[in-house]
């Protein structure tokens, strides 16, 4: 597996090894050892798959917050889709700022995303499928978004906000300056 560091502190950018013959392909998609081994220590409990109809569908910016802050392992299992992590810790050096890349079934890469960062993707192809481990279960309390086209973040999605297929959660998101974020850098560095 290929670990690869990000411009954002903490998120990795994986690509595991595919072996292949005629029949298809086999792909070890993750290891708790070889991520130990990398100096990354998360326990996943829950697995969600999520599938979107359409090309332009938009999930996130989305977080939850303390004590259930999640980390995510997030993986393309059919399709295509552009996948972003935002800096969301208050004081961090990078607070704020992005990155992204694409996922797709074909590529097999994957964007770990630690807790404290905002995560949200848009389709590329219909039917897009999006796998992802979390670090802990799922609490609607604790459940939290910022807007998608926040133009103090500045994401380029490839879509315009017109075009953007959003749920009324969020599409009714607060900007980040409007947002009170519930992670610290320096609890996190602690």
């Amino acid at each position: 597996m290929q670990i690869e560091t990000t411009c954002l502190p903490g998120v990795l950018l994986l690509t595991p090894a595919r072996h292949g013959d005629a029949r298809g392909y086999f792909s070890e998609s993750w290891s708790r050892r070889r991520l130990a081994e990398a100096g990354v220590d998360i326990d996943f409990v829950q697995d969600n798959h999520s599938v979107s109809a359409q090309v332009g569908t938009v999930r996130g910016l989305h977080y939850q917050a303390p004590p259930h802050a999640q980390a995510k392992l997030v993986r393309c299992g059919r399709g295509r889709l552009f996948d972003v992590a935002v800096d969301f810790r208050r004081g961090s050096p990078s607070f704020g700022q992005w990155f992204g890349v694409e996922l797709s079934a074909e590529n097999g890469r994957q964007l770990l995303i630690p807790a404290g960062f905002l995560h949200g993707f848009v389709t590329r192809e219909p039917g897009t499928e999006i796998i992802y481990k979390c670090s802990d279960y799922y609490a609607p309390e604790c459940d939290g978004a910022v807007r998608f086209d926040d133009p103090e973040i500045g994401i380029d999605w490839g879509i315009g906000p017109a075009k953007a297929i959003l749920s009324t959660k969020d599409a009714a998101a607060p900007l980040l300056r409007d947002a009170k974020s519930p992670f610290s850098y320096l609890e996190a560095a602690a």
